[in-house]
């Protein structure tokens, strides 16, 4: 720094807090692709793994060259309508390949890398759900999808000042829509494409007897599975901490309130998960209750920085119940194949987290009697509305043009003969479909 300068922003407290806080997301990731490979089938494991480094790629890839422009920040280039005589802030309109964007470590800088990591993030969650039957290149083709579209839209309107951001301006709901951590922008959206993909693709052979009745296909590795849990919480606490400074422009010191609020929603939602299956089954469910562990990550993200610890506690306790019993209602009712568990954690939870932003968060003395709560709901309507059907229409139109289920020949070889040609597991012998417990 020159002296008697303007320190630059990653040089201040909040700015190098941020910017490390940043580079603690791709752990997440990390931890995600564990738990999608683990819960999946053994003859398929390699495959999962490279379809994750493959859709972060293709994510980073599309976000950087035409994402970010329609993302934008908040302050940046905009389109704007008037409606009702108030301006609103549609998409961005940045340059394409972030010509718009000085690489610098100022706050835009920082925002488009932190969204570059959660387009990545994004879109690892419907690999979860389409787990053991979605071809590469149809996944990555998706994906371009996802980064390209889906998620720069809602992420614009929710972080980079977008109309939803505007609501507490123009209509007095609380401080807009907020979503610091991305429980909407990334977990919501990557949850509801999954849930898209998988209405798609359709359920695994012998998921389902004549009769309807679901069948249970275990997953290959719970080590893998737990293991991810830590790596997905030392990811969250960084994603938590950068976008409540970015995005909400907390202090330095809030991060600690983040770092206690994220970790009490994942560790109530864990064992609230670990209680109804004892409960239910009579004995613990691993699978279930790591999933019930992400998703109090999931849930503590649109609001972390703004909660009491009592609060935090109470959504992931609700944020478990929700996980546990969403798993059975989707795939008994809605006949919706989730090995993943991809569509409780990240939509539903990521739904819940949003709504509990507006129910118990409190932001510059307001609270949800001003008004915040309905703008969370309307962000969650959008969500459901909107996000869904454009994710379906699109992957629907994808799927005419390039199908996008593998044959099936292929599934009952497994992913990694059929499309790699070679197992993640060659020394050990691969189960097959007979020892799926019914």
């Amino acid at each position: 720094m020159i002296p008697g300068s303007a320190p630059a922003f990653f040089e201040t407290p909040a700015g190098a807090i941020c910017l490390s806080s940043i580079f603690l997301i791709p752990l997440a990731m990390a931890g995600l692709a564990l738990v999608n490979n683990g819960l999946g089938r053994s003859r398929s494991a390699a495959h999962a793994m490279l379809a994750s480094l493959c859709v972060i790629s293709v994510a980073s890839i599309v976000y950087v060259v035409c994402g970010s422009s329609w993302a934008g920040f908040a302050g940046g280039p905009a389109h704007v309508w008037a409606l009702g005589g108030k301006p609103w802030n549609w998409i961005a309109a940045e340059p394409f390949f972030l010509r718009g964007v000085e690489l610098d470590g100022s706050p835009a800088s920082l925002a488009v890398l932190l969204q570059m990591f959660g387009a990545g993030f994004a879109a690892l969650i419907p690999l979860s759900a389409a787990t053991d039957r979605w071809r590469l290149g149809a996944a990555c083709a998706s994906t371009a999808i996802l980064a390209g579209c889906t998620y720069p839209m809602f992420a614009h309107w929710g972080w980079g000042g977008g109309w939803l951001a505007q609501l507490g301006v123009n209509y007095g709901l609380g401080s807009g829509f907020i979503d610091s951590g991305g429980a909407g922008s990334i977990q919501a959206v990557g949850g509801l494409t999954a849930l898209a993909v998988t209405w798609i693709l359709g359920p695994r052979r012998e998921k389902y007897s004549s009769e309807g009745m679901p069948a249970a296909i275990p997953g290959h590795n719970l080590v893998f599975v737990a293991f991810g849990c830590f790596f997905t919480w030392l990811g969250w606490l960084g994603l938590n901490s950068a976008g409540a400074i970015l995005f909400q422009h907390v202090q330095p010191g809030r991060v600690v309130l983040v770092a206690v609020n994220t970790t009490l929603s994942a560790a109530a939602s864990g064992l609230m998960a670990v209680v109804i299956t004892r409960i239910r089954f009579g004995r613990p469910d691993a699978s279930i209750s790591v999933n019930g562990w992400v998703g109090g990550l999931v849930a503590s993200s649109a609001a972390a920085a703004f909660l009491r610890p009592a609060a935090s506690l109470l959504i992931g306790l609700i944020a478990g119940v929700l996980v546990t019993f969403a798993v059975d209602w989707l795939e008994m009712w809605l006949r919706v194949d989730d090995p993943g568990g991809a569509i409780p954690v990240h939509a539903v939870a990521g739904l819940w987290g949003l709504l509990a932003a507006g129910l118990f968060a409190t932001l510059s003395g307001q609270d949800s009697a001003n008004g915040q709560w309905l703008a969370q709901v309307i962000g969650i309507a959008t969500l459901l509305g909107f996000v869904l059907p454009l994710s379906y229409s699109l992957n629907w139109l994808l799927d005419r043009l390039y199908r996008q289920r593998v044959d099936p020949e292929g599934e009952r070889q497994g992913l990694d003969l059929h499309e790699l040609g070679t197992g993640a597991y060659p020394e050990f012998v691969i189960h097959n479909d007979e020892f799926i417990q019914r």
